[in-house]
Formats: structure tokens, C-alpha cells, sequence
């Protein structure tokens, strides 16, 4: 009976002393949970606050052709951007129905090949429109006098390819020799304060083209 009572008292006093370790252990684990799950919520979050970050960027730096006379552009054929892109600059702008002025005023001056020839250029290539904003007299006697179109034409040709994001706040030397400005951002650039690109980013086989609305004239000095 006495041995029954020692054996009781015993068992309990075990119990005792095991289950506050037991709840303490558990206990533990918890709060490690508990303190593993912010920096785990944290890491999560990285990720996508740095993959928006990257998506804002690409989204305000375009990687294709862009601008309102871009529409005009063939959809398919020679004259298309997936046509012109395998043709070298001269080529390809023959192919564009809204640069034949540019086309005749480049041949007349002779410089077919040396823009075929030429290796990563950037042309600045003002359309039809930006011609006619020239007087037909002043434009007649412009493509009339082949050493002035050569100085006219090749300041509209960079020595370098350009991407959208140089031309932000750009200044250039042209293969004429004296300099050309750039400003903007997103999908709105001008050159020389007052040239709006209209359609930019056009890739040819040797060069990146950005379609202007006005033609720019050499600066003095």
C-alpha cells in the first residue's frame, strides 16, 4: 500500500516537471514562426517591387518604332519596318513612300553609297512634309547646288546609332561636322528645339532612323 501511494506521488511529481518543458518547447517554436514570418513576408515582397520598378522603366524607354507617322508605314513589303530593317539606309528609305523627297535629294548629292556603306549611323530623315515647309524656289536651288545639299544632308546623319534614352537631353556631331541637339523623353523628342520626331527607333540594316518634321539646317561656326 505504501509502495502503491511512493509510486503515485512519484509519477505525478514526473508530470509536473514535464509538462511546463513541454509547453515551453512549444511555445519556442511558435515565436520562431512568429519571427521567421516578417523578414519571410519582406523577401516575398522584394521581388515584386523590383520587377514594377523595371517594368516603369521599360515602359518609358520604347523599344519599337513609335510616333503618329508611324502609321503610315507599309505594313508589309520593302517599305515596311520588318523590310526595311533588312535593307542598308539609303535602300530602305527608297522603299518609303513618305521619304521620296529625302530619296531624290540624297541622290542628287551623291550619297547613296556612302550612306549604304556606312556602319551604325543614325540618319535624322525629315519627311516629305518637312520639305515642303521649304519655298519651292529655296528647295529648287537647294537641290540644284550639290555641294550645300552634301553639307545640308550629312548634318542630318549621326556617326553613332541612338537609342531613345540618349536622345533625352543629346548633343551630337554630325558627319558634317558641327553638332545637333536632342531633348525628351517617352515617345516625344525634337532636335534642334524645333524638329518633332515623328516616327523614331526605325531600324535599317546599318543604321537607326528617326523620321523629322522639319529639315535641319548646318549651324554657323
Amino acid at each position: 500500500m505504501f509502495t502503491t501511494r511512493v509510486r503515485r506521488t512519484a509519477v505525478a511529481v514526473a508530470a509536473a516537471v514535464v509538462l511546463p518543458v513541454s509547453l515551453a518547447a512549444c511555445s519556442g517554436e511558435s515565436g520562431d514562426k512568429a519571427a521567421e514570418s516578417p523578414s519571410s513576408a519582406a523577401s516575398q515582397e522584394s521581388p515584386e517591387k523590383s520587377t514594377g520598378s523595371e517594368g516603369a522603366d521599360k515602359a518609358q524607354v520604347p523599344a519599337e518604332p513609335f510616333g503618329p507617322a508611324c502609321s503610315s508605314v507599309p505594313k508589309e513589303g520593302a517599305g515596311s519596318f520588318d523590310g526595311m530593317a533588312k535593307d542598308p539606309v539609303a535602300t530602305a528609305a527608297s522603299h518609303n513612300p513618305e521619304l521620296s523627297t529625302l530619296v531624290t535629294a540624297v541622290r542628287k548629292a551623291g550619297l547613296v553609297d556612302t550612306l549604304n556603306n556606312a556602319e551604325d549611323i543614325t540618319v535624322f530623315a525629315p519627311a516629305n512634309d518637312a520639305f515642303a515647309k521649304i519655298p519651292k524656289a529655296d528647295l529648287d536651288k537647294l537641290l540644284a547646288d550639290k555641294e550645300e545639299l552634301t553639307k545640308v544632308l550629312t548634318y542630318h546623319v549621326v556617326g553613332q546609332k541612338l537609342t531613345p534614352k540618349q536622345l533625352e537631353d543629346g548633343s551630337f556631331e554630325t558627319l558634317e561636322k558641327s553638332k545637333l541637339t536632342t531633348m525628351g523623353s517617352g515617345t516625344d523628342y525634337t532636335v534642334n528645339d524645333d524638329s518633332e520626331v515623328v516616327c523614331g527607333n526605325v531600324p535599317t540594316a546599318n543604321a537607326t532612323v528617326y523620321i523629322v518634321d522639319t529639315v535641319l539646317m548646318p549651324k554657323a561656326g
